[in-house]
C-alpha cells in the first residue's frame, strides 16, 4: 500500500528544527549533513553544515526534511499542513503546547462537533499543524 510522508524543506535551520520536532514529538532522529556526503568536496565550505537529509520516525509518524532549496529560493505558504492523528487526549494536549511553542496557536485545541479534539497552529519555523484526537476510534 502507497503512503505519504511530509518533506519538509527549510533555509539553513533543518536541523535546529529537526530536533525541536523530534523533543515535542519523539521518535529517532538521523540525517546527513552536505559535510557528510559524498559531493562535500565539491560544495563550498560556508553550507558544509546544511542538512542534506534528515527523518524523524516514531511508529507509523514519519518526518522528513532538508536545506537543499531551489535556486529561487525557499517560498513559505498555508497551501500545506501536517495532520498530526494522536492516540490520546493527552498526548493531542502535549503535542499541540510544545509544537506553539514560539509559533501561533492559531486555533485551541477543542471538542468539535464530529466527536474530536482538534485544533491547529504554526509553529516557530513557520509550517503548519493540525492536531486531531479522534474520541471515538
Amino acid at each position: 500500500m502507497a503512503s505519504i510522508n511530509s518533506y519538509l524543506t527549510f533555509n539553513g535551520n533543518c536541523l535546529e528544527a529537526m530536533t525541536f520536532y523530534q523533543d515535542c514529538l519523539g521518535g529517532e532522529l538521523t540525517l546527513e549533513t552536505i559535510g557528510e556526503s559524498a559531493f562535500a568536496e565539491k560544495m563550498p565550505s560556508i553550507i558544509r553544515k546544511s542538512v542534506v537529509h534528515a527523518v524523524l520516525a516514531k511508529d507509523e509518524m514519519v518526518i522528513m526534511g532538508t536545506d537543499m532549496v531551489e535556486e529561487r529560493g525557499l517560498v513559505k505558504g498555508n497551501s500545506v499542513s501536517m495532520m498530526l492523528n494522536c492516540n490520546s487526549e493527552e498526548e493531542a494536549k502535549a503535542f499541540y503546547h510544545k509544537l506553539s511553542v514560539g509559533g501561533r496557536a492559531s486555533h485551541p485545541l477543542q471538542e468539535t462537533f464530529w466527536g474530536a479534539l482538534f485544533g491547529d497552529l504554526t509553529d516557530r519555523f513557520g509550517n503548519n499543524w493540525l492536531i486531531n484526537y479522534d474520541k471515538n476510534r
